[in-house]
């Protein structure tokens, strides 16, 4: 039976933060949601128990999105992040996938993917939507366009960007070695590998690779 989770949120907007605490209630996976106002409020929470999943509005008073999370990966690195925000903006969100920020949805996303973010977070440590994707290509476009510097050009192996493709599926590692024919070890090794000859420490870091080098478009 898989553990069912603990998310928390921060958002100040009572109402929509009620609705999303009752929303969320109701998925099979989530056993607990607590709410607060702000990050201060919900870094003061996490003191005392830590989630398996905090949802973060971007824009707070008192302590904002961006700094909320900062405080949360420094110090929570185990728990998932999932940032809400009105915007497509692709400087936040580029900025806060450098962080490591696990999975953006906008506020007015449906509630299935919001259930759809919360088990991807967990099972593949991020989720890759059209928001994301989009961000990417626009970034990964004005770079080539600019002549800026992108990630610096290290050779894969034809099964190593095999596996990061897949891995920007979203496929898990079982998934992964059932289609590739090998262990989950194997691929949980070959994955450590790419990561760290590319120099990401984590699942959206390698996703961010994959559109800078033209793997993903």
């Amino acid at each position: 039976m898989k553990k069912r989770l603990k998310v928390f949120i921060a958002d100040d907007h009572t109402l929509f933060r009620k609705a999303m605490v009752n929303l969320i209630r109701g998925f099979d996976s989530v056993e607990e949601v607590k709410d607060s106002e702000n990050g201060k409020e919900l870094l003061t929470l996490m003191k005392y128990q830590q989630p398996d999943i905090a949802i973060v509005d971007l824009q707070m008073p008192v302590m904002d999105g961006t700094e909320t999370c900062e405080n949360i990966i420094g110090k929570y690195p185990d728990v998932k992040v999932i940032v809400l925000t009105m915007h497509d903006s692709e400087k936040y969100i580029l900025h806060m996938m450098e962080m490591g920020v696990h999975a953006f949805l906008l506020k007015n996303t449906e509630p299935e993917e919001l259930e759809t973010a919360i088990e991807a977070v967990i099972e593949k440590d991020f989720y890759h939507n059209d928001l994301v994707a989009s961000v990417l290509r626009k970034n990964m476009k004005e770079k080539r366009q600019g002549h800026r510097p992108t990630f610096q050009s290290i050779e894969l192996s034809e099964r190593e960007k095999e596996i990061v493709l897949l891995v920007c599926q979203e496929l898990t590692i079982k998934e992964i070695s059932q289609k590739l024919s090998l262990s989950e070890n194997t691929v949980r090794n070959h994955r450590s590998n790419i990561m760290e000859k590319v120099g990401v420490s984590n699942m959206v870091g390698l996703v961010k690779y994959a559109y800078e080098i033209g793997l993903m478009k």
